[in-house]
């Protein structure tokens, strides 16, 4: 007999009782008390501080060596070159007690996952022992998409199971019906590849060869997906052995009071931080997206139409801390892959709130109990339809949560805050993924992260930062261009600024870059495009403008072959879309540009090119009064296009023989008090204008995908429509 196994079961939490009597219980404290587990005083902290720290410092450090370990032994290039993983600490009841860095945006929904293993009573069938290795990507149970892989451990003292380590990472082919890790074009979840629900994929610290045979038949790239489940599964054994040698040093019932005491003490934090820097009221910040279908050929025709993401983001803020979002008025889930169930939409407010509210090391699920969140029914927020595709949830959850960054700013400026302001960020895409015949002659699949780095929104008091960010890692990290080109059979003519990205204002955003690539050594791949290119899904601030929409522009049958043998220029990037490089260089029997940034996989072979544009943050304030020596730095940078320069700031400039720009003072003074003026006669009373639109609604003079979102929302939510009809003053019987 194994000696893990024991031949009688009994109930394996504190005190003989079981896993979902302790989780019950639990939550019938929090509810009666409004404190975990009902604590009313933090008796360890208060008592002996330094040794309450001490044991925290501990843990994360635990946690963070492992992280480190995991990602220096990994061969993926998701998780090697841009960081794209992350590890916790939970107790018994599923509750993360601490979290690692990386993408921590998987810290609560692990914890929905051990929640639905106790809820549904593994702990008798499949029963849970110490060894055991339990794995999930299923985004309906616990995660935002099933590309996003969890390794999930229980960690016991004795015979009592006094917590649960986890893992995660990003996988590079999900072995959809469609290559790569997001792809999308799926209308249901049969289509959408490799999920495990909760299952035990090991025991006695080992995977199951039935299970590493049956990825490995699963997806297209399964040496990175094995490799990674033994990523995840010795970072989790780095934290059983980190919490062993805490038990062994501090005692098992310190261990049991820390662990409850933390997380109540980082509810009580984030409450007390809210009243600090928020001045309470409520706050209201929409955001769109467009998903441009109609005549996909690759989708059933009831899916193949243009539509639009409706994230109305409203922040309620009390007066004792209060703190809660909610995208009432939401429009209805669709039969696309960008579903978000709620363990998602989670998770995005938990990465959000970590980078904003509460940028500090010790967050945990306190932070969680803190907020509430009104997801609606039945909404691509909460479908509530386990069949839908979720592979690229984030296409939705990404811009959708940009609208709480702007609440954020404003409550902010209110408070006097103004180094926290951020006008936003911009969605992470985009995403270069496909796949095919490699350049080893094998079938084969990659997703490309180097769109983890974004500009950053402008702050109150600075420009944002370039291509170094991503809304859902921190740590964002483009990663060297030979680790992708291994992995790829796509080769870099060039990667670099990318002008008119930034997002114009007294405080521009930080640029985006793009890259351009080559098709090479294979005869066919599938690449898609993915981002906005009809709408901007957030808007600067105080009169700043949006960064950069996206647009595609592909290349095929070209003739970049007898370029590369007659040693001819060769394009390194698009440059100014009015005067590309790419057109300027190179023939191509068939080319595709325009803003359909959000495609289908499209077919390539050797020698086509395929231009990767990514995004610039939001800017903050009135362009006119940005400081002259900054716009003459923007145009020698190539951050901004002198004809932007010229109509948006009202530049007047030169250059010299070596192709410097020089603002001239003087005259660009002269030219914006020409531009205030010309604003001021253009412009209209809000009341004026407000008359306008109505007229307009009433005519319902909208193109169909918006007459569309406006209907969903409506059927929705009746608080909402009303809502609506009140503020344009249209009759109570008013629909679209």
């Amino acid at each position: 007999m194994n000696k893990y196994h024991q031949t009688d079961h009994k109930a394996i939490g504190w005190d003989d009782r079981t896993l979902k009597d302790m989780l019950e219980q639990s939550e019938i404290k929090f509810k009666d008390t409004g404190r975990y587990q009902g604590i009313s005083e933090l008796v360890l902290k208060e008592s002996d501080p330094i040794r309450y720290e001490r044991i925290f410092s501990r843990i994360r450090g635990g946690l963070v060596n492992a992280r480190e370990t995991a990602l220096n032994i990994s061969a993926s290039p998701i998780v090697r070159e841009i960081g794209e993983l992350c590890f916790a600490l939970f107790t018994p009841e599923g509750d993360s007690i601490a979290l690692s860095t990386g993408i921590i945006v998987h810290v609560h929904t692990m914890s929905d996952s051990i929640k639905f293993m106790i809820r549904n009573g593994w702990e008798n069938n499949p029963k849970i022992r110490p060894g055991d290795v339990f794995g999930t990507n299923d985004p309906h149970i616990g995660d935002v998409h099933n590309a996003d892989v969890y390794t999930i451990t229980p960690i016991f003292n004795g015979d009592e199971l006094i917590g649960w380590a986890g893992g995660v990472t990003h996988e590079i082919d999900v072995g959809a019906s469609r290559p790569g890790s997001m792809a999308f074009g799926q209308t249901s979840r049969y289509e959408d590849g490799f999920i495990t629900t909760c299952e035990k994929i090991g025991e006695d610290d080992e995977l199951y060869a039935s299970y590493e045979l049956r990825a490995k038949k699963a997806v297209r790239a399964p040496m990175y997906w094995l490799l990674d489940e033994r990523t995840r599964l010795a970072g989790c054994q780095m934290i059983r052995e980190t919490v062993m040698r805490l038990i062994e040093e501090e005692g098992i019932d310190t261990y049991k009071q820390f662990m409850q005491e933390v997380i109540e003490d980082g509810r009580v934090t984030f409450r007390e931080r809210v009243k600090e820097v928020l001045v309470p009221g409520t706050y209201e910040a929409p955001s769109f997206i467009d998903v441009p279908f109609e005549g996909e050929p690759r989708m059933p025709s009831f899916a193949a139409k243009n539509q639009l993401m409706h994230a109305p983001m409203t922040l309620t803020v009390g007066s004792k801390g209060e703190f809660e979002v909610s995208l009432e008025g939401a429009n209805k889930w669709g039969y696309h892959s960008f579903n978000c169930p709620p363990s998602a939409m989670q998770g995005a407010l938990w990465v959000q709130l970590t980078q904003t509210l509460v940028p500090n090391d010790k967050i945990n699920d306190g932070a969680y109990l803190a907020t509430k969140c009104n997801l609606p029914p039945g909404s691509w927020s909460n479908p509530e339809n386990d069949t839908l595709s979720t592979t690229l949830s984030w296409f939705f959850l990404i811009p959708s949560f940009t609208g709480l960054i702007r609440c954020l700013a404003r409550s902010y400026q209110g408070r006097g805050y103004v180094e926290e302001i951020s006008a936003g960020y911009p969605g992470t895409w985009n995403v270069t993924m496909g796949g095919g015949t490699n350049q080893f002659g094998l079938d084969g699949a990659f997703t490309s992260f180097e769109h983890s780095s974004q500009g950053t929104g402008a702050g109150f008091i600075k420009d944002g930062e370039g291509y170094c960010a991503a809304m859902w890692n921190p740590e964002g990290d483009m990663g060297d261009i030979e680790a992708w080109e291994l992995l790829e059979p796509l080769l870099y003519l060039g990667r670099g600024v990318k002008p008119q990205t930034a997002g114009m204002g007294k405080y521009r955003g930080g640029a985006g870059f793009e890259s351009l690539r080559m098709l090479w050594k294979t005869p066919d791949q599938v690449i898609f495009n993915l981002g906005e290119g009809h709408v901007f899904h957030g808007s600067g601030m105080f009169g700043g403008y949006p960064g950069n929409s996206g647009y595609r522009h592909n290349m095929h049958e070209t003739n970049m072959k007898q370029l590369i043998q007659e040693r001819a220029p060769l394009p390194c990037r698009e440059g100014d879309t009015e005067q590309s490089e790419m057109t300027r260089h190179v023939k191509a029997e068939r080319e595709e540009i325009d803003n359909r940034a959000t495609c289908l996989e499209k077919d390539f072979v050797e020698h086509d090119l395929y231009l990767s544009v990514q995004r610039g943050g939001p800017g903050l304030g009135d362009p006119s009064e940005r400081d002259i020596k900054a716009i003459e730095e923007d145009l020698n940078e190539g951050f901004v296009l002198p004809r932007f320069a010229e109509k948006v700031y009202g530049a007047i400039f030169s250059q010299d023989d070596k192709g410097k720009y020089h603002v001239d003072n003087d005259a660009t003074n002269e030219r914006r008090q020409e531009l205030r003026k010309q604003r001021a006669a253009k412009s209209i009373p809000a009341s004026e204008y407000i008359s306008q639109e109505r007229e307009r609604i009433l005519k319902k003079d909208f193109y169909y995908p918006v007459s569309d979102m406006y209907a969903s929302s409506f059927s929705l939510s009746q608080s909402w429509a009303n809502k609506y009809r009140e503020f344009w003053k249209l009759s109570v019987n008013f629909n679209f």
